[in-house]
């Protein structure tokens, strides 16, 4: 047998690690986990008889974990010159829907104390849109279900589709492209709508992963997320400005029903109408009510003007000349003017005497 010094057994070792076990998944329950300056990840996972050495970048953390999480770690074997066997990390997935709720929880944690969840920042929805982003699988039931319902509520509302996966390795890079690709365009939609079915939590992951729930907190378009059935809540959905139970539902919240919009408008128009009947019959009582009284005091009036009118035709006959000359007496008149004294007369002066039925023309014979 060959003698081989520490570096050249450790080397041979290792090559038969990476060619027998170019990639292992390991499942266990963490312990002695910590982080060294804020970049190296040590812990150990265990079973009831065994415990492994784990070592890896903390980049390679994508969700919080916490002691006696049960993981399951895609790592490599290694044996390090200096510091013993441990298995280098390239994956790090909670494993089992316990653990995985309590890591989405943990996340959840984080993001609330950070604000991205809190209702104050939440945005209004175009009710109803005129066009919407919607990201989903073109394949899947949930975006069958969701045309279907929002054609039969509403017409004329614009989908423009960007198809993506909605599980899967490349579901998170896939839909954080997509979220951006509607928020760079130049003409923006008026929501942005994300949705998928329902699934187990493994089948729903991507939308519990911190960078996707991020991108849709910060969308410049208002977001609307459902995904999976009613009692499935991802962190997409809280960071989302409106949640919606299912896609069925994100298509009722989207767009009123024309049916009971056509019913409130015909309720309306029927109401509108009787109002207006209603308005026209008052203004006619009100209009004949008026001309009645108008009428009256007109009458009143015109015997007011007609007795008044009497009176000063009266009063006038009672001036009336011609009546006293009537009676007997006459009116004198020198120079065409009449003669209250005789002042200003002499002798032989010319006089006019008006009687009721003529004049007389006679000389001052003397003046007393």
């Amino acid at each position: 047998m060959e003698d081989l010094s520490v570096t050249e057994f450790i080397s041979i070792l290792n090559n038969y690690l990476d060619e027998s076990f170019p990639l292992v998944n390991v499942v266990g329950e963490l312990a002695n986990f910590r982080i060294s300056k804020n970049k190296w990840l040590y812990f150990d996972l265990k079973d009831a008889q065994s415990t492994l050495k784990f070592f890896g970048s903390v980049y390679k953390l994508k969700k919080p974990i916490e002691e006696g999480m049960l993981l399951r770690i895609s790592c490599t074997p290694y044996l390090h010159p200096n510091y013993g066997f441990s298995m280098q990390v390239v994956v790090i997935e909670p494993f089992g829907e316990g653990s995985i709720q309590k890591a989405n929880q943990l996340l959840a944690d984080k993001l609330a104390k950070e604000g991205l969840f809190d209702s104050n920042k939440k945005r209004s929805l175009a009710y109803p849109p005129e066009r919407i982003g919607l990201i989903t699988s073109e394949q899947s039931a949930a975006y069958s279900d969701f045309c279907k319902i929002l054609n039969e509520r509403w017409v004329g509302i614009d989908i423009d589709l960007y198809d993506v996966q909605v599980q899967g390795d490349a579901a998170v890079q896939q839909i954080i492209k997509a979220i951006d690709y509607f928020n760079n365009q130049k003409n923006k939609v008026d929501s942005l709508v994300l949705i998928r079915g329902g699934g187990s939590p493994d089948d729903l992951a991507a939308f519990n992963d911190e960078m996707l729930t991020r991108k849709v907190a910060n969308s410049k378009i208002p977001t609307l997320v459902a995904i999976g059935h009613e009692i499935d809540v991802s962190l997409a959905e809280l960071a989302a400005d409106k949640r919606a139970s299912t896609p069925s539902n994100a298509a009722e919240l989207l767009v009123p029903d024309k049916k009971h919009i056509e019913i409130e408008l015909s309720n309306k128009l029927t109401s509108l109408n009787s109002k207006i009947d209603n308005y026209i019959l008052s203004y006619k009582e009100d209009l004949m009510f008026k001309h009645n009284a108008l009428d009256v005091l007109s009458d009143r009036n015109f015997e007011l003007i007609n007795k008044n009118l009497n009176n000063r035709i009266r009063i006038l006959e009672a001036y009336n000349p011609k009546l006293n000359l009537k009676r007997g007496y006459s009116i004198v008149r020198f120079k065409s003017r009449a003669l209250n004294s005789t002042k200003n007369l002499q002798k032989n002066d010319k006089l006019e005497i008006d009687l009721y039925d003529g004049k007389i023309v006679s000389k001052v014979e003397r003046l007393g």
